[in-house]
C-alpha cells in the first residue's frame, strides 16, 4: 500500500534526537576513522554499520536488533545527503512488508464485511418486494373472484406459486442472516486484534498501549530515556469551527504531518477523539520538547482553507517521560494532563507534565 506507516517513518528522522548522542555519533567518518567510499555502496554500509555498533557500545547499550536499528536511523541523520539517499535506497530494497500486509488484510476484512452487509440488505429488499407482490396478487385474486371460475383458478394457481417462492426466499433470507451473524462475530474478533486506524491512517490505541507497555519494560531493563507526547488540535480552533467535515479534514492533516515528521522508531497512533500520540524511543524530555517545538512550528505553517477563509492550524502538546515506576495508564494520563497544562501557558503550545 502506497505511503504506508513504515516507509513514511523511514524517510523522516527527527533532528533533535542527536542531542543526546555521544560525540562519536556526530562523526562523518567510520568508527575507525576511515572515510566513507561513496563509489562503493556495500563498503559504505559496512563502515557505517561499524560506526553504529561503536556508538551503541560507547553508550553502554546492548547491541540488540532494536537498538541497532534505532541508532542506525539516528546517526544517519547527521551524514551528508548523498550518503543518506544511498543507504536509504539500499534499505528500501529489503524493506519488510509485514506491516503493509497486515494493514492490507485489515482493509480486505472490512471490505468483505461491507459486502456481506450489502448482500444481506439486498436479500432483505428482495423479501420485502416478494411480500409486496403477494399482497398485490391477493388483491387481484379478490377482484377476479367476480369473473369466470377458470380465471379464478388461474389466479389461485399463480398465488400458490408466489406463496411457495416467498417461503423459499424467506428461508434463504433466514439462512443468510445466520451466516451474516457468524461472519460479523469473526470480523469483530479480528477487529479487536487490529493495529491500524483507518480514519486517520496511523496506528490505533490498542497498538499504542502495547508499545508503551513494552517500552516501560525496556526502560526498566536498560535504563535509557524515552518519552511520550500527546497531540490535540487546538480547542479554541475547534470551538470556532462549526463545520464537522472541516474539523475532520484538519485532524487528518495533523495525522499526516505527524507521520511526515516521525522517525521509523517512533510510534504514531490515534489515542481517541482526535487526539494523537507519539512514542519517542531513546528520547529524553529535552529532546522531546525540541521535537514538539518543531512540530508546532510545522503545523502553524500549514494553513487550511475553509471556503474563502484561511485558517492557521494550531495544536497543543503534552509531554511526559516513560517511567517504569508508573503504569501505562498513569503515563498516558500524565501526557494528557500535559495538554491541559499547555492550554494554561501563554508562551508555548506544549508542556511537560510531571507524575508527582
Amino acid at each position: 500500500m502506497a505511503g504506508t506507516l513504515r516507509s513514511r517513518n523511514r524517510r523522516t528522522i527527527s533532528e533533535d534526537s542527536m542531542d543526546s548522542m555521544p560525540p562519536s555519533s556526530h562523526s562523518t567518518s567510520s568508527a575507525h576513522g576511515d572515510p566513507l567510499d561513496m563509489d562503493n555502496p556495500s563498503s559504505d554500509l559496512e563502515i557505517y554499520s561499524k560506526e553504529v555498533l561503536a556508538s551503541l557500545i560507547n553508550d553502554n547499550l546492548p547491541p540488540t536488533p532494536n537498538n541497532f536499528s534505532l541508532y542506525f536511523d539516528r546517526l544517519l541523520e547527521n551524514k551528508d545527503e548523498a550518503l543518506r539517499k544511498q543507504i536509504v535506497s539500499m534499505l528500501e530494497l529489503e524493506e519488510s512488508n509485514d506491516a503493509e500486509s497486515t494493514i492490507e488484510l485489515e482493509h480486505s476484512l472490512k471490505q468483505g464485511f461491507a459486502s456481506i452487509k450489502s448482500i444481506l440488505g439486498t436479500t432483505a429488499n428482495l423479501y420485502k418486494n416478494m411480500s409486496l407482490m403477494t399482497k398485490i396478487l391477493d388483491k387481484r385474486r379478490k377482484e377476479l373472484d367476480i369473473n369466470t371460475s377458470s380465471t379464478a383458478t388461474i389466479a389461485s394457481a399463480l398465488n400458490n406459486d408466489i406463496s411457495k417462492l416467498t417461503a423459499v426466499v424467506k428461508k434463504q433470507s433466514s439462512h443468510m442472516k445466520t451466516l451474516y451473524d457468524e461472519t460479523a462475530s469473526i470480523v469483530k474478533n479480528v477487529e479487536n486484534e487490529t493495529i491500524f486506524d483507518n480514519k486517520f491512517g496511523v496506528y490505533n490505541k490498542r497498538y499504542l498501549l502495547s508499545k508503551v507497555e513494552k517500552e516501560v519494560k525496556l526502560v526498566q531493563e536498560f535504563k535509557h530515556n524515552s518519552s511520550l507526547i500527546m497531540i490535540e488540535l487546538s480547542r479554541d480552533l475547534k470551538a470556532s469551527i462549526s463545520n464537522e467535515k472541516a474539523l475532520m479534514l484538519m485532524t487528518r492533516t495533523i495525522a499526516r504531518l505527524l507521520l511526515k515528521t516521525s522517525r521509523r522508531s517512533d510510534t504514531v497512533a490515534h489515542y481517541g477523539n482526535g487526539i494523537f500520540s507519539m512514542l519517542l524511543k531513546h528520547t529524553d524530555i529535552e529532546s522531546a520538547k525540541k521535537a514538539s517545538d518543531r512540530l508546532c512550528y510545522l503545523v502553524s505553517n500549514s494553513n487550511f482553507f475553509l471556503a474563502d477563509r484561511e485558517i492557521q492550524l494550531q495544536i497543543s502538546i503534552g509531554i511526559t517521560d516513560i517511567d517504569p515506576d508508573y503504569s501505562v495508564d498513569e503515563i498516558l494520563v500524565c501526557a494528557m494532563n500535559g495538554i491541559d497544562k499547555a492550554y494554561e501557558s501563554t508562551d508555548t503550545d506544549y508542556a511537560v507534565a510531571t507524575k508527582k
